[in-house]
């Protein structure tokens, strides 16, 4: 479903993303794990089209991201750690906007838009501001926007910063629920490594561009070669445990915007 050799971006003499090479499954869902500044925003917007690539390749559903970028758009759906709703709207009101952008007819938007209402379990919030709702139910909204087009991949960039513990859990719960009605592959990016237990089947870890360690989550706690090893462990086994991994002035400011956002 989404096939990915030596991927790499440049800004300048700055090697963001350097020769990134993965598969991921159709049904799959795989976690791209790192350190604030370690690339995984900036994979996955080349990813979704958003950020054109210095070099490699890579296809969605079949579909280069180079040559065939309106196809992937209309194969994926995407929410971005930064807020993508308008909280001048309400949530049906940003929902209609999505259907418009994505072509759907006229005569099915209003039943696509009830059907990802109801999903995410939003429906009696329909017709409020977007700006009245919880850090949960924004999160959930982005789902339903994700959802409206029946992409077969979505991918979640950091999906849960900033959510409170029952928030974080209730979308835990949304993508499980996905994946088992739909059969959606999920391509995540988290720093949260309870999150990566319990939503992915496969795992990669990046540090400073590259992918450092990839398998399913009991490969990657044989390969560091301690005993009862946690995901944590195997986390700063390849990415280091100073300070100065933690990513820089910027990574740290956008993170803490998301949070106050959604707080």
């Amino acid at each position: 479903m989404i096939e990915i050799e030596q991927l790499t971006k440049r800004f300048g003499t700055f090697t963001a993303v350097d020769g990134l090479s993965l598969n991921v499954a159709a049904g799959e869902a795989f976690g791209l794990l790192g350190p604030n500044g370690a690339g995984k925003s900036t994979t996955i917007k080349m990813l979704v089209t958003l950020l054109p690539s210095s070099l490699g390749t890579a296809r969605i559903a079949g579909f280069d991201i180079t040559r065939d970028r309106t196809q992937v758009q209309r194969s994926i759906g995407y929410v971005p750690q930064a807020l993508s709703v308008d909280s001048t709207l309400s949530g049906y009101e940003n929902l209609l906007l999505v259907t418009k952008l994505y072509d759907i007819p006229r005569r099915r938007r209003s039943l696509r838009i009830q059907e990802a209402l109801e999903y995410v379990g939003l429906e009696e919030f329909a017709h409020r501001l977007v700006r009245t709702y919880s850090g949960g139910m924004v999160r959930r909204l982005e789902i339903a926007q994700g959802l409206l087009h029946h992409p077969q991949v979505l991918f979640l960039d950091e999906p849960t910063v900033g959510l409170d513990p029952i928030a974080r859990k209730a979308m835990w719960d949304l993508v499980q629920q996905l994946r088992a009605d739909y059969g959606t592959t999920v391509f995540l990016t988290t720093h949260f490594m309870e999150e990566a237990d319990v939503l992915c089947d496969r795992l990669a870890i990046m540090h400073r561009g590259r992918i450092v360690g990839e398998g399913t989550k009991s490969e990657l706690k044989a390969s560091i070669n301690r005993p009862n090893a946690t995901l944590d462990d195997v986390f700063i086994h390849y990415t280091g445990d100073e300070l100065t991994q933690a990513g820089d002035y910027r990574d740290i400011s956008k993170t803490r915007r998301t949070a106050q956002r959604l707080g």
